[in-house]
């Protein structure tokens, strides 16, 4: 049976002067036949996850064991294995050859395997029925729509009979009346034997989920007094982190830190009585961009993405907020 373990996985890069963690301490799981939604807005983590996944990009610490295999160790002949029958990748662009039709596109991983060009042929055919694409199998992708060229990329990826599938804003480029066609089809690949993956924000896809894995989750937990008092130098949230909170200092001093690359920390700002913070985590589903900490004994009051927007409506909360920092 086919199973997918991901566990405490971190992947970092440098972004100018400071690291970067899309993914910090990741973990998810899914079971045979189920089909996996990546919910989150673009920037989330989403398609790093995916890179993760199918061997493409190696974390920097963590685990994920995907139909058996431990894809964290693998190197050399092993990883290129992994690559071509363990893991089927769709890509967000579709990224079919222009130049090939779309048996030829499907057939294409295939001749790179090995297989002979007539057995690939009659493969790429099935897979092309499969998806409804047999009567299409001679045009090229520019003679093709946005929802005809997912569907051959679809079948291109199931050239291996892969356990593991992934999907990449599958119905990204596609209009309404594409979309229903490729949902349905990534539904039913989504049988004994093989886990499914879609990274989406595309909430149409909730109703056909197996599991949903939230990449903006909340790490920090609300209190049941919005009230928080700090002591000097105590953390209110730390970056990287989820939040679920927006923070309004009522009394004392926070300051705003940001860790650089070499581990050293930048002064962002020294938020004062009536200035607010931490608005874009729960916004827009970032991770926290700075550490919050407390420079003198303070007091701040927290509010939940309803509140803050209400508070933000009302006359005159521009003058007693002042300006905003993450």
């Amino acid at each position: 049976m086919t199973s997918l373990v991901v566990d405490d996985l971190t992947v970092s890069y440098r972004s100018g002067d400071y690291e970067v963690r899309p993914l910090d301490g990741f973990g998810m799981q899914a079971q045979d036949g189920e089909l996996v939604l990546l919910l989150g807005p673009s920037g989330c983590g989403k398609t790093t996850l995916l890179s993760c996944l199918s061997g493409i990009l190696r974390p920097g610490s963590g685990s994920i064991r995907a139909a058996g295999t431990e894809v964290t160790l693998l190197e050399g002949p092993q990883l290129t294995a992994y690559r071509r029958s363990t893991v089927g990748v769709v890509f967000q662009a579709f990224n079919l050859v222009p130049s090939l039709t779309a048996l030829e596109n499907v057939a294409a991983p295939l001749w790179g395997a090995g297989v002979r060009r007539a057995a690939a042929r009659e493969r790429a055919a099935e897979l092309l029925e499969r998806v409804s694409m047999a009567d299409r199998a001679k045009h090229r992708p520019g003679d093709l729509s946005g929802g005809q060229q997912q569907r051959v990329a679809i079948a291109r990826a199931l050239a291996h009979d892969p356990p593991i599938l992934l999907a990449d804003e599958p119905t990204a480029h596609l209009d309404y009346l594409q979309v229903e066609g490729v949902l349905s089809l990534l539904r039913g690949l989504a049988t004994a034997g093989r886990v499914v993956v879609v990274a989406t924000h595309d909430d149409r896809m909730l109703p056909l989920a197996d599991r949903v894995v939230d990449l903006t989750a909340r790490t920090d937990e609300a209190p049941a007094d919005p009230v928080v008092k700090l002591k000097a130098g105590t953390e209110l949230f730390h970056q990287g982190e989820r939040g679920s909170r927006v923070y309004v200092v009522e009394s004392g001093e926070i300051e705003l830190v940001r860790v650089k690359a070499n581990g050293a920390e930048e002064l962002l700002h020294v938020a004062e009585r009536g200035e607010y913070f931490g608005e874009l985590a729960p916004l827009l589903g970032f991770p926290r961009a700075a550490t919050a900490r407390a420079r003198t004994a303070a007091r701040v009051r927290g509010y939940d993405v309803a509140e803050f927007r209400a508070l933000v409506g009302k006359d005159g909360v521009a003058r007693v907020l002042g300006r905003a920092h993450r």
